[in-house]
């Protein structure tokens, strides 16, 4: 087990230059290697958050880090205004590691600027103006996909109107979808995995009626897999784990294993009406981050890392029932554990352990989105501390 009080306060000088908009655990991250990050104290935190579902390969991998520094020695940037050869090849591969119909990849920086150009596709192509979003959902702080993003018009949404219109459907509500996807409706847009929402599987059954709603009335269904994607549940994407094809999916965080970096794909049919000049992007599909991704999706087939999340998601969920958990949901390395009490004081008493975990909007769920190259002896880890702690 980590040393107890694991946790250390950032120096308060530190961050007087920066916007105060960030709620911060009080840790300070000096260092951080494999599962395992280094606080300013020199005590050592076992990550089972990476960076918000980010650090897939961990920290230090030595492939990744290899693939960075030999493509920024060659060529560290070039616009899509040149062709690259590392771009044509992870675009390649990426369609081919996801195992589903899609068959072109447009490449941006981060999972909103995706779920932005997926919303922008859908309204042009279908020429309506509705998009349908589901409760709880989070897709995103722009424009667009925070209009999709459930209480963002409450909370933080700063724009004077939504740039399209939008109804949300209550999760696992069959027949709000039939009433609420018309055919004015041009797209829906699912997490199927809700990730803030608490790691909430939505399902085979509402996904399904989903699909089958958008073909009746004609909408696109948007599958924003962009913390649930790339591995995360098990799968190459949560639509091979529900067998449901949606018409455009959008990536992130793990893609790049902390390389800024996203991805929309999309069917033939939306990719056989994109014209030149339809979409673009400055730092979308660079180098640097086509390199990242590369290394990315060979670590997870070489290293067999989707089995390995399979059986540690597993894992957690059959040994780690104990102490203040009372239930766990989600899916793969996409954990929420219900707690009796609340999630953000049993998140304290972990870190004080050495052990860091997230929280969700739901205040009695502790998320884990933990690196896939976790072992078994560090989910006998968490397991301990929790048993330690008052139900």
């Amino acid at each position: 087990m980590p040393p107890a009080s694991a946790a250390a306060t950032p120096a308060s000088s530190a961050g007087q230059f920066l916007a105060p908009v960030f709620s911060q655990y009080p840790l300070e991250v000096a260092a951080a290697h494999g599962v395992w990050l280094t606080n300013s104290r020199g005590e050592r935190v076992l990550d089972l958050y990476g960076g918000h579902a980010v650090a897939a390969l961990g920290y230090g991998h030595p492939a990744w880090t290899a693939a960075l520094a030999r493509q920024a020695q060659l060529c560290q940037f070039q616009s899509n205004a040149v062709a690259l050869a590392v771009r044509a090849r992870v675009a390649e591969r990426l369609v081919r590691f996801a195992q589903l119909p899609e068959s072109c990849v447009f490449f941006v920086n981060s999972g909103a600027e995706a779920n932005e150009n997926a919303l922008k596709i859908a309204l042009r192509t279908t020429g309506r103006r509705r998009v349908a979003a589901i409760e709880g959902a989070f897709h995103g702080r722009t424009a667009a996909a925070g209009a999709v993003t459930w209480g963002a018009q409450q909370k933080w949404y700063g724009f004077p109107r939504a740039p399209f219109d939008v109804s949300f459907i209550p999760r696992g509500d069959r027949a709000a979808i039939h009433a609420t996807i018309t055919r004015r409706t041009a797209a829906v847009i699912v997490e199927p995995v809700q990730g803030v929402a608490g790691a909430v599987e939505l399902g085979e059954e509402f996904l399904g009626a989903l699909r089958a709603r958008c073909d009746a009335v004609g909408a696109l269904l948007i599958f924003d897999e962009v913390q649930c994607g790339v591995g995360r549940t098990g799968q190459p994407f949560a639509a091979n784990l529900y067998g449901i094809v949606p018409d455009l999916l959008t990536t992130a965080k793990a893609l790049g294993n902390g390389f800024p970096c996203a991805a929309l794909l999309m069917s033939p049919p939306i990719c056989a009406q994109l014209a030149v000049e339809s979409l673009g992007t400055t730092f979308g599909g660079g180098p640097m981050a086509c390199a990242a991704i590369e290394a990315v999706l060979e670590a997870i087939e070489s290293q067999q890392l989707l089995a390995r999340v399979r059986h540690l998601g597993a894992l957690i969920r059959e040994s780690c029932i104990v102490g203040p958990v009372s239930a766990h949901q989600g899916a793969g390395l996409l954990v929420g554990l219900r707690t009796t009490r609340p999630a953000k004081a049993i998140q304290a008493e972990l870190l004080e352990c050495g052990i860091l975990a997230g929280t969700a909007s739901d205040p009695h769920v502790l998320r884990l989105l933990p690196p896939f190259i976790l072992e078994d002896e560090h989910v006998e880890l968490l397991r301990d501390a929790l048993r330690e702690l008052p139900a």
